[in-house]
């Protein structure tokens, strides 16, 4: 049973500004990074054909879709602050619940935010010409900005990242755009196999390159996170994931398509800067540099999404008991969770100044999939409660479409801890170590319910 929140978290309640256009920004910016311009190179490493190297980018946004449809019906049905955490809260209890948004503040979005925030820092000194320098404060400084800006209210985020994500898909349009008219010839071909995939059979060499290719095309569950704050939620938010994802595996597939034909699958396996080796082939120095301003651009508006989105999470946490309680009040006039913002950015920057995130990330980046799949088996609960009645979207294919994607997210789950035991083993206990916060903070929760009667 969900504890009842307090009186002052109910005062004040989110204000629904955001339109359709809104979230549709909002799951484009919570995809589009830095993944797509680097993570190719590391596919085609563990893929050694041009068809493989390419195809595992559409099976990859085969999930996504698949989820984004989950998703878009867990939206429709609950369209609530929190997202994920709501849905497992619902279907499997409030446990496994805390544990989802546990591991999302300890490591997978706060490290995420520190790791972007250094990404783009690198990035903006190099084309400020000065490489490296005072690359973690500025992380930082971006990081509060964005913390800054987000407290103002969600209407300030919002322009925010329709604007970066604008900028960030007209990058990729450039990098396509200029690969499709420039580029006469395919690149060579490889010289040999760039890949051991013959050692582990076709099956975990998928497996092994789809873990970066559904990282790059993570981050669209966010949206749902905000759900309170849509205009019309009930129709907008499956609009926004549907259209959105299909926008951003379109422009994933044509980009690798270019990646291939440009600098050939040998090439783009040796390659540490795919984006920008394409560019600079093309363009010669100033398309190096036109990509490294896009992937600057990208990532700030990666990190906008990132702080703004899961204090929605913390907030709902809070409101039950399990999380610092002041995360769970709104702030009076800009009606977001401010307390959390605040605890989120403070653990980033740690984060960033402990130089551990990336580390962290490694050990852990599986079990953002364990959640997945499980948020995604919650669709199941649901209909068996509604018996279909009422629902404003159903996912098309049901119930092969939601068991495609709690499937292949146990296989991704399966194919990581298979590449890395030790750092599974170590992720797992980092999560497993929130269930005594998880008691505590309940036992604090109750005690203080028992004090005020």
């Amino acid at each position: 049973m969900t504890p009842p929140q307090s009186a002052a978290a109910r005062a004040v309640g989110y204000v629904r500004r955001l339109t359709l256009f809104d979230a549709t920004m909002l799951v484009i910016g919570g995809i589009v990074g830095a993944g797509i311009f680097l993570n190719p190179a590391v596919v085609a490493q563990r893929l050694a054909t041009p068809t493989l190297a390419v195809g595992v980018w559409l099976l990859g946004g085969a999930v996504a879709l698949a989820g984004a449809l989950c998703f878009a019906e867990l939206g429709a049905h609950k369209p609530l602050a929190g997202g994920g955490y709501v849905y497992l809260r619902d279907a499997f209890g409030p446990l496994p619940a805390f544990l989802y948004g546990w591991t999302q503040l300890l490591v997978i979005n706060s490290g995420g935010i520190a790791a972007v925030a250094m990404t783009f820092a690198s990035y903006a000194t190099t084309l400020a010409g000065r490489p490296g320098a005072a690359t973690a404060p500025i992380a930082v400084a971006a990081i509060a900005a964005l913390t800054t800006v987000n407290y103002f209210g969600i209407r300030p985020g919002a322009v925010v990242q329709n604007v970066f994500t604008v900028l960030k898909l007209a990058a990729l349009a450039a990098l396509i755009t200029v690969g499709i008219a420039v580029s006469s010839s395919p690149g060579p071909p490889s010289p040999e196999p760039v890949t051991d995939a013959s050692r582990f059979g076709l099956l975990a060499a998928v497996g092994a390159a789809l873990i970066p290719v559904l990282f790059a095309y993570g981050g669209w569950q966010s949206t749902n996170f905000v759900a309170a704050e849509l205009r019309d939620a009930r129709r907008d938010l499956p609009r926004a994931l549907i259209f959105g994802v299909a926008a951003v595996v379109t422009a994933y597939v044509l980009a690798n398509l270019i990646y291939v034909r440009v600098l050939g699958v040998h090439g783009l396996a040796t390659s540490t800067a795919p984006a920008s080796d394409v560019m600079s082939a093309l363009l010669g120095p100033m398309g190096g540099t036109a990509i490294a301003a896009g992937i600057t651009i990208s990532t700030f508006g990666f990190l906008n999404l990132a702080i703004l989105a899961s204090p929605r999470m913390y907030q709902a946490m809070a409101a039950d008991g399990v999380f610092f309680g002041a995360a769970a009040h709104l702030h009076r006039k800009h009606h977001v969770p401010a307390a959390a913002l605040l605890i989120q950015a403070g653990w980033a920057v740690a984060l960033v100044m402990s130089k551990t995130y990336a580390q962290l990330l490694d050990y852990v980046v599986f079990g953002d999939w364990i959640f997945f799949g499980m948020v995604g088996a919650t669709v199941f609960y649901y209909r068996s409660r509604r018996r279909d009645a009422g629902l404003a979207f159903q996912t098309p294919g049901y119930p092969w479409i939601p068991l495609f994607f709690v499937g292949t997210a146990a296989f991704t789950v399966i194919s990581t801890v298979a590449w890395n035991l030790r750092n599974a083993a170590l992720g797992g206990a980092l999560i497993l170590s929130g269930i005594p916060a998880f008691y505590l903070w309940r036992a604090r929760a109750r005690a203080t319910r028992i004090q005020d009667q």
